[in-house]
């Protein structure tokens, strides 16, 4: 079900090393998205995902104009069989990498994320001022027949790279890497309902 375990971690290091971003086509089987997708969607007609809110602290709040999605965070203790999945190819993603690169990537968040035709998020960074935990940033997306007239892209601002910015399809089992505090982003507007997980890979709080 998963293909974590074949996909080219010396490539995946390197494009993050060099570019500070990686995309890995076919992270996981379709079976499996399809079965994320159909979860999501449930989660959405049940009234369960809820609209995401913007900022820290006092000025945390919900801003539609700049961040359009509804998400649920997902629990690796509950997980259903196809979240497992997605947990495992995590995991093992995890461990290649801080072999590679040494990291210190110490767990997972992530969750559900649902963006209604229109919808957007701006412009931003993934690692807060006051909260350095944030290393890496992930997307997989879940929408299978994707085409480019559909947008939705994921829009990567790249500080060390092209001076031209890379722009990243939605496109179901695509999963995408990002440095968290390097590398600013954006979601464009798509034309149709666009379906993810997204997750940040994190460093051990200090004591």
């Amino acid at each position: 079900m998963m293909r974590a375990a074949t996909q080219p971690i010396k490539r995946i290091a390197e494009n993050l090393e060099g570019s500070g971003y990686a995309v890995v086509p076919a992270f996981l089987d379709a079976e499996v998205c399809t079965a994320l997708a159909a979860e999501c969607r449930a989660l959405a007609a049940a009234g369960s995902l809820r609209p995401a809110a913007v900022g820290r602290g006092a000025g945390r709040g919900e801003r539609p104009e700049l961040r359009g999605d509804r998400t649920q965070w997902l629990d690796p203790a509950a997980a259903t069989p196809a979240q497992a999945a997605y947990w495992r190819a995590m995991e093992a993603l995890r461990v290649a990498l801080n072999r590679a690169l040494l990291l210190g990537l110490d767990e997972l968040e992530a969750h559900f994320a649902l963006y209604p035709p229109g919808a957007r998020y701006v412009r931003h960074r993934d690692r807060f001022r006051d909260d350095d935990a944030r290393v890496l940033s992930s997307v997989l997306y879940l929408n299978p027949d994707w085409r480019e007239t559909d947008g939705g892209a994921l829009r990567l601002y790249l500080p060390h790279a092209s001076p031209s910015p890379a722009d990243i399809l939605p496109r179901a089992g695509t999963l995408a890497l990002f440095l968290s505090a390097e590398v600013e982003h954006e979601v464009l507007p798509a034309a149709r309902e666009r379906l993810s997980i997204a997750g940040w890979f994190r460093r051990r709080a200090q004591a």
